[in-house]
């Protein structure tokens, strides 16, 4: 082998040095090789110049290792001009002022640039526009400050999931109240975020956590507000001091646009969402939907979280005892009330649907109580009409015994009128109508129409009993079939008992002795 010269063996040995330092994944800031290059220079080991020889390093860089114990790190000393610096006013005049309009109308930072170039003559890439934005954007993060959530308070807002109810995906409104102290939380779904479902949601909420809280946070809904009149002022709906003046708690709205003092219940609302309703139920109807999703929320209440000295449920008993008052005896009715007209059709309109009355109540003001469930349609002091309430838009509900007093002035519209047509009838009554028309002829249909206007104060049910009785004796006549009906509901007179009655067993009556009688008629003259 052939003998080399010493600076040859220096450059073999820092080529070696250099791709070991590679292979661990660095090149001159690998702290092995700082460590070792300072110790073997500061302790004399080596010279400066030996060890710049043999590692192959700067004479500067050298001189860093030797001062700092371990690698600085870049560090620039000028920030570099860039041609942006004469546009960034006007990117953070943009980026200021979207701060006050809707966030899906605000400028991305592709817009800006094209503002710039179009607007200003900016000839730089979009990339320097992109950063600058990002570290405008980064500073300007809102810092949101812990807040505490003394027990008795609440928080409600409203949410949205997809359900497949009956065979069909739909969007459901998810109303949710939290309570912040114990991680309570209850859900229940609803057609449509409205009063109706946003009373509703309050007094099951209540019936739920065992008491009324002593403050609720909202938002600036209209279902509760009615009209901003300062920053924390605020002219309340008549439906929602309805809901205070029963239940008597304390009301608390966020500011405009800032959801974050309500974030409680926002993020047990994802998590409820999440975990409630994952995969996306099949229900039959809301009410099955609901069951479900109180069972969740009960079971909710066994966990417990972190930083929390107890379960839910401990925790809400607890809460319980800081709360307003227990559920008021008198039941709250979470309804919407509306005035309305009933037109020519006797049809009155309510929520985008029509829903029927007698007709004698065609063309009068009615009032209109809906409920999440039913519609009842009010004339002066009496209930006009009860149906149950339809979610869909432009619908026409009809009640067919409505239109009946109409028909018996008009019998010849009863084939035709839409109001009958779904009407399903039992099997005996076209039996009826057969009959009545062979006897009668023309007033045949109008005898008819008599017999089925007995479901204006009877049911279906005893109604089809009287007919088919009426049937089997050859009864047929409206008449008949009203006095079938009303005796058959007559309640049989019951046998008097002593029983309970000891003090009746004590009484002793004579036996009547009829002979008496004959001196009557001695004394009244000759028989």
């Amino acid at each position: 082998m052939l003998s080399l010269d010493s600076a040859w063996k220096c450059v073999i040995l820092a080529y070696f040095r250099y791709f070991r330092v590679r292979r661990m994944g660095g090149v001159i800031t690998n702290m092995e090789l700082w460590s070792e290059v300072r110790r073997r220079v500061l302790t004399g080991e080596l010279t400066k110049r030996a060890a710049c020889r043999e590692y192959g390093i700067h004479w500067q860089t050298l001189a860093k290792m030797l001062q700092h114990a371990e690698p600085p790190g870049y560090r620039q000393t000028k920030a570099r001009p860039s041609k942006l610096d004469v546009f960034l006013p006007v990117i953070h005049e943009i980026l200021i002022s979207d701060r006050q309009i809707h966030r899906k109308q605000r400028h991305t930072s592709k817009r800006i640039f094209e503002r710039l170039r179009d607007e200003h003559g900016y000839d730089g890439g979009w990339t320097l526009v992109k950063d600058a934005v990002r570290a405008w954007r980064q500073k300007h993060q809102e810092v949101f400050l812990p807040l505490s959530h003394p027990p008795g308070e609440a928080q409600v807002d409203f949410g949205y999931a997809d359900v497949w109810l009956e065979g069909e995906l739909t969007k459901v409104a998810l109303f949710v109240m939290t309570l912040p102290y114990s991680d309570t939380v209850f859900m229940q779904a609803f057609p449509r975020e409205c009063t109706e479902s946003f009373l509703e949601g309050h007094k099951r909420a209540f019936e739920f956590f065992g008491g009324v809280p002593i403050r609720i946070s909202y938002d600036n809904s209209k279902i509760a507000v009615g009209r901003i009149t300062g920053l924390r002022e605020r002219a309340v709906t008549r439906d929602f001091l309805r809901l205070k003046s029963h239940y008597l708690f304390d009301d608390h709205f966020c500011l405009v646009r800032r959801p974050n003092e309500k974030g409680h219940v926002e993020r047990l609302l994802d998590y409820a969402r999440r975990n409630f309703m994952v995969p996306v139920p099949r229900t039959d109807s809301l009410e099955m939907l609901n069951e479900h999703l109180t069972t969740c929320c009960r079971a909710d209440l066994q966990r417990q979280l972190r930083g929390k000295p107890a379960s839910k449920q401990e925790l809400l008993h607890e809460e319980q005892t800081h709360f307003l008052q227990p559920l008021p005896t008198q039941v709250f009715e979470s309804h919407r009330v509306e005035s309305a007209t009933a037109n020519s059709l006797s049809l009155v309109r309510f929520d985008g649907n029509d829903y029927s009355v007698p007709t004698q109540y065609a063309h009068r003001k009615v009032i209109v109580v809906a409920t999440v469930d039913e519609v009842r349609i009010v004339f002066e002091d009496r209930l006009a009409a009860r149906h149950r309430r339809c979610w869909k838009k432009q619908q026409s509900l009809f009640e067919p015994v409505h239109y009946l007093a109409l028909l018996e002035r008009k019998p010849g519209g009863f084939d035709h009128a839409r109001p009958l047509e779904d009407w399903d009838l039992p099997v005996s009554f076209g039996i009826l109508r057969r009959r009545l028309e062979a006897e009668f002829g023309g007033q045949g249909t109008r005898e008819f129409i008599k017999v089925l206007r007995l479901l204006e104060t009877h049911s279906m049910k005893s109604l089809q009993r009287a007919v088919e009785h009426g049937l089997e004796i050859g009864a047929t006549g409206s008449d008949a079939i009203r006095l079938i009906i009303d005796y058959q509901q007559e309640e049989p007179i019951a046998l008097f008992s002593l029983d309970g009655r000891p003090h009746l067993k004590l009484v002793r009556v004579a036996q009547t002795d009829v002979s008496v009688y004959q001196s009557l008629l001695l004394q009244g003259g000759t028989p």
